[in-house]
């Protein structure tokens, strides 16, 4: 049985590739742009993001007799490697890899090819369909409010890169592993 976050992690791996293949400053971003703002900022939107989630999980589980279920099998998805190896690819790997790719490079493209709010619209709604494989409404749901507030933080100002990839991957780690809702 193939374990989903190796799977994950090379799918990430791959995204970033691409990233840097066809973007060959996707890395001189972040190192230009980092500085302990981006950081604290990075851990201030994960922190809120973990709040909206927290409050949006109460709200939904109240509306829909669904939520829970599906919000549980997400969290079902733990199995094949312990829970701080989980924390460190989402921390490490994926969080940051997925940024890069989504907002760093397919956010990025589309704003240079049909304009920015085109390209957010665009980007958000790829990053939102992509899960719909999982059949999941509620993980679905999720990534669209995580695509709408980092790529609308990246359409407002594409220099905070840095505190988007750092916030994903803070957030990723804490609402997967360290502060499951």
């Amino acid at each position: 049985m193939t374990n989903f976050w190796i799977t994950m992690t090379g799918a990430a791996v791959c995204l970033t590739s691409m990233a840097v293949l066809f973007q060959h400053d996707t890395f001189a971003v972040l190192k230009k742009d980092i500085s302990w703002r981006q950081v604290l900022g990075g851990i201030v939107l994960a922190a809120f993001l973990w709040a909206v989630f927290w409050i949006g999980d109460k709200v939904s589980s109240f509306l829909f007799g669904f939520a829970r279920q599906q919000v549980d099998s997400i969290y079902g998805m733990k199995a094949g490697l312990p829970s701080w190896g989980i924390a460190l690819l989402l921390l490490l790997v994926i969080g940051p890899a997925e940024e890069l790719f989504w907002r760093g490079f397919v956010q990025r493209k589309m704003s240079e090819r049909w304009g920015e709010n085109r390209g957010f619209i665009i980007a958000t709604a790829l990053y939102t369909l992509i899960h719909i494989w999982s059949f999941n409404f509620m993980l679905i749901m999720a990534a669209l409010v995580c695509g709408v507030i980092w790529g609308g933080l990246y359409r407002l100002q594409p220099r905070w890169l840095p505190t988007l990839v750092i916030s994903h991957a803070i957030w990723d780690a804490c609402v997967f592993v360290i502060f499951p809702i």
